[in-house]
């Protein structure tokens, strides 16, 4: 078997990653195979497994990659774009939660049991690997938190932990049809509002 140097590497790797945003977002975890993933990029189906241990982890991580680069998007819109916080959460929430219902490769984890299958991929990822990605998830966000704070705009709270109740509100996406389509909208705002208001300062 030939080896790959590194810039073959990084490469290939990257068109799996691109090539699996494609396919998970058209056909769903289960229904891609290996085949179509390694097809796309025109290597053999055994050398898939020299960039990632499973298909599995490949969705984690083309997942996670959509999550930073739409972040980005969503900040800029919202924390970036607004001076009053409450106004600034209530935007960035809404932004999010609307992303998870519209975007192709989230919509599609929201189907069936895409988003369980996930999650256990993430036991796969170590404790190490796992509090590194979660530093770089926030990282998007906890500068503002810690600014507002700092301005005393914002409760005086860990600022992970705000952060993390901001991130909660996408998990209630999923349960979107135990829930029901008559009440789903007014428990989604309902959430954004609460927590919107609920992170202001308590006099």
């Amino acid at each position: 078997m030939r080896g790959f140097d590194e810039n073959q590497r990084e490469r290939i790797r990257s068109e799996l990653i691109e090539a699996g945003r494609d396919l998970f977002a058209q056909y769903g975890l289960q229904k891609t195979t290996i085949a179509d993933l390694t097809d796309a990029v025109g290597i053999a189906n055994g050398t898939f497994y020299q960039f990632f241990d499973s298909k599995e982890l490949l969705y984690f991580e083309v997942v996670q990659r959509e999550g930073h680069e739409i972040a980005e998007e969503i900040i800029a819109n919202s924390l970036a774009a607004e001076d009053d916080p409450e106004r600034a959460i209530r935007k960035f929430l809404r932004a999010l939660v609307e992303t998870m219902e519209t975007n192709p490769l989230f919509e599609r984890l929201m189907v069936g049991d895409e988003w369980d299958k996930m999650m256990r991929t993430v036991d796969e990822v170590s404790e190490e690997e796992m509090d590194a990605r979660r530093a770089e998830s926030f990282a998007h966000v906890l500068p503002y938190i810690e600014q507002w704070q700092e301005e005393e705009k914002l409760r005086d709270d860990d600022p992970v932990a705000i952060v993390g109740t901001m991130g909660s509100v996408k998990f209630l996406v999923p349960y979107r049809e135990q829930i029901g389509e008559e009440y789903y909208p007014i428990i989604r705002d309902m959430l954004i509002e609460t927590i919107a208001a609920g992170l202001m300062p308590q006099d």
